[in-house]
């Protein structure tokens, strides 16, 4: 399947759902702690663990896929800033040749 290609608000749209997802779980860390007194520290600690692994997954697996897609946007940009310097650069004057 061929990496797909972002406008610039589909790529803060992703962004944005990223850090709605992190910032869920950190929400999530941080309200175990109002409910530690009815957990054992084994399951506390375990649960926190358990949080953390499927946030950290659904991170490596979402960015895996960003990787590909910003550094394929990354070259093809980066073409037309080519194609952009070539067109400049040819409506330079010729410079001065010292006689």
């Amino acid at each position: 399947m061929a990496a797909p290609h972002f406008n610039s608000a589909e790529r803060a749209d992703v962004y944005r759902s990223m850090f709605l997802l992190n910032r869920g779980f950190h929400r999530i860390i941080t309200r175990l702690n109002g409910v530690q007194h009815l957990l054992t520290a084994q399951d506390l600690k375990d649960i926190r663990g358990i949080t953390q692994e499927i946030q950290l997954e659904i991170n490596t697996a979402v960015l895996n896929s960003l990787d590909t897609i910003e550094h394929k946007d990354w070259v093809q940009f980066g073409k037309v800033r080519i194609a952009l310097e070539k067109r400049l650069k040819s409506r330079l004057p010729e410079p001065r040749r010292k006689k």
